[in-house]
């Protein structure tokens, strides 16, 4: 078991990235910028650094430029290797969905603590696998879910909670994308093991609406599949019985690009974010006024998720934004959407 610095000390957490891929590097990037957090290993059966340079690669929301991770920063192959290093706290795991539940457990069982990348697993059952094989492990566990930290999203769960326009009475999210190119290409396993893009995409808002609501009681999902079988085109809507209505769409069939946007209707208020609208994203429309720009920090969710985990570990909290249950729950519900999809009818939760 990794030693934990003693409340008050402000050690700075060590660090561990495993899979160097575009999630890889952008992770990287935000622990660069913590002054909390200090990288001490990188682990990736291909793509290593070059004399401590980790050239850049790109991704849905931006580029990424070269990491300079410097000398002092050791270079793994092999994730037990990495988990040998009694240096290592947090291991931050940014590899295909497939590798998840043994990577996880492994890293847990040998006392660090984990933030791994979604889908926990490409299943609920191994999902719950992961817990029932580390119940006794002391380190903390939180899926990266990177929506319920993204600057003009964050403050949603504020202002459901708290009523702050009235009741939500509809709501709808959309995120659609261009085919990945690991997908395309067959280099992230293939689509089917990652369930595409209803468990690799879709699932920031299934975990979304799952975080402002609740679990819904039910789904009823629409789809279109790919070559392979697996659902690349997602419209579901979320039962809640007594309202709000609530729908979202996720999709790997835009032509060229990414967006991703929300409406909440309230009653008083209507809550407009599209991000292909740049700094004016955000945009809030109140009864009898004018509609109106909202500022929000600059920034993405990663580096603020990124920054939340480095803190919990510090402090040795779990995180209360998002937990290992909730990374089980966001399966659960994404299995009922494919189960909708392919038998064609609404499915109960």
């Amino acid at each position: 078991m990794h030693q934990s610095s003693p409340a008050g000390t402000h050690e700075p957490v060590n660090v561990a990235v495993v899979g160097l891929g575009f999630m890889g590097v952008t992770h990287l990037r935000a622990y660069l910028d913590n002054p909390m957090a200090r990288v001490v290993a990188v682990c990736d059966a291909v793509r290593v650094p070059v004399n401590g340079v980790l050239s850049g690669i790109a991704g849905n929301i931006k580029n990424s430029g070269d990491i300079h991770l410097g000398p002092d920063v050791k270079v793994f192959s092999k994730l037990e290797d990495l988990l040998a290093d009694v240096r290592v706290q947090l291991v931050d795991l940014c590899t295909p969905t497939p590798l998840h539940p043994a990577q996880v457990i492994a890293a847990l069982n040998a006392g660090k603590d984990v933030i791994c990348e979604k889908p926990l697993a490409r299943s609920s059952q191994a999902a719950r696998e992961i817990l029932a094989r580390t119940a006794g492990a002391p380190g903390i566990l939180m899926p990266a879910m990177c929506m319920r930290f993204w600057p003009g999203w964050s403050w949603l769960k504020q202002v459901v909670a708290e009523q702050t326009y009235g009741k939500v009475l509809a709501a709808s999210f959309r995120r659609v994308s261009e085919m990945p190119a690991w997908s395309r290409q067959g280099t992230y396993a293939g689509g089917g093991d990652t369930g595409g893009a209803l468990f690799d995409l879709h699932i920031h808002d299934t975990d979304f609406v799952n975080h402002l609501f609740g679990r819904p009681a039910g789904v009823f999902s629409t789809g279109v599949l790919g070559a392979d079988g697996s659902i690349n085109h997602v419209v579901t809507q979320y039962d809640y019985p007594g309202g709000p209505a609530v729908h979202a769409e996720g999709s790997w069939l835009l032509a060229g690009g990414f967006n991703m946007a929300y409406s909440l209707h309230c009653e008083r208020a209507t809550l407009d974010y599209d991000l292909s609208r740049g700094a004016d994203a955000l945009i809030v429309t109140e009864t009898g006024l004018e509609p109106r720009i909202v500022r929000y920090p600059d920034g993405d969710g990663y580096a603020m998720e990124i920054n939340h985990i480095v803190d919990c570990v510090s402090k040795r909290e779990a995180s209360t934004v998002v937990g290992a249950l909730d990374g089980v729950t966001a399966l659960e519900i994404c299995e009922a959407e494919e189960k909708s999809i392919r038998g064609g009818a609404p499915v109960r939760l």
